[in-house]
């Protein structure tokens, strides 16, 4: 049986810059980092032939094609696992729609857990990038590159994207001080509203030619924060989140809503230096920064929003189970 926990995540500046439609020809930069929510995939051999999966339904198939899941299923083929299997995946939070990065998690989490089963080491970088084959080439889901890497690597990164297709995962090293001074700042609400990402992502990406100068201002914002953070000036990241998010409203019609603009503008009222929606908008979680003396009046004014206390994740997807045991030997 193995067992891997693969983290979620918060984009905290320049999302949107690393859709292919622009990073190809421009080049596009996130500030990323991994957090101690994590999905789960538990991958267990069975005494016959046929494929067990279990998420928010069960399925019971003999041939891996016949899976509805696409996930399961282009990664059961990736892996070269084809019967006699159960595959279990769970998660922290709400797996529909949260904005941090779930989907790629689980497909992360899912390639590490079949290869394992597979007796097979694959880099973090690898899973990554097999992910995103799975997730953009053979699902064609309108995504970005970013969630792949940090769940697979884990950490803070500063993530390059392009020109072309080339991707740069820099991990953001900081004294133990600054990295518990970004950690304190950092607030998580849950909206209450779930969205699907992929409509967001499919217009922005139709989108990319008519709001280039947003996207250039988002890829700036996080060249701006990733420096602001080595060199210890932790509100930088604050001011860019802000600025980023005026920037990201603008990108398509559902990023945003007239609950969600109110609760960011209560939330700055309330003294944060920065808030917005993680991942694609239009709902999930509300991401705030603040400092610690102005947090409760934050909470405050938020109290209609459960908060969910998050800390970094130094740490991307691993196997944190791995009990080889033939059940017919």
């Amino acid at each position: 049986m193995i067992i891997t926990q693969t983290p979620l995540r918060i984009g905290l500046v320049g999302g949107g810059t690393d859709l292919p439609d622009y990073y190809r020809e421009h080049g596009g930069r996130v500030l990323n980092c991994a957090i101690d929510k994590y999905v789960y995939v538990i991958v267990k051999q069975r005494f016959d032939d046929e494929i067990y999966v279990n998420y928010s339904k069960k399925e019971i198939v003999s041939r891996v094609e016949d899976l509805e899941h696409e996930l399961v299923r282009e990664a059961m083929h990736m892996a070269g696992v084809r019967t006699g299997v159960e595959i279990t995946t769970l998660a922290d939070i709400p797996s529909a729609g949260s904005g941090l990065g779930s989907s790629s998690s689980v497909t992360v989490g899912l390639l590490h857990a079949l290869f394992a089963y597979q007796g097979r080491q694959v880099s973090g970088e690898e899973l990554a990038e097999r992910a995103c084959t799975i997730e953009i080439d053979r699902c064609g889901k309108p995504i970005g590159k970013q969630d792949q890497y940090i769940a697979a690597l884990g950490g803070i990164r500063d993530i390059r994207f392009g020109p072309g297709d080339r991707v740069v995962a820099d991990e953001v090293r900081l004294p133990a001080a600054q990295r518990r001074a970004l950690q304190q700042q950092i607030l998580l609400f849950y909206t209450g509203i779930t969205r699907s990402a992929n409509t967001i992502l499919a217009e922005q990406t139709a989108n990319v030619s008519k709001v280039l100068p947003a996207l250039h201002q988002l890829r700036e914002l996080a060249g701006e924060a990733v420096d602001g953070l080595v060199r210890g000036d932790i509100e930088a990241v604050g001011k860019a989140v802000r600025l980023s998010w005026e920037a990201k409203r603008g990108l398509a019609t559902g990023v945003s809503s007239p609950q969600i603009d109110e609760a960011i503008e209560a939330a700055l009222r309330a003294g944060a230096s920065g808030a917005k929606v993680t991942g694609a908008g239009g709902g999930g979680f509300l991401f705030v920064t603040c400092p610690v003396t102005h947090q409760q009046d934050v909470r405050d004014a938020l109290s209609s929003m459960p908060e969910l206390p998050v800390k970094i994740d130094s740490l991307g997807s691993r196997v944190v189970l791995n009990v080889h045991r033939d059940i017919w030997g």
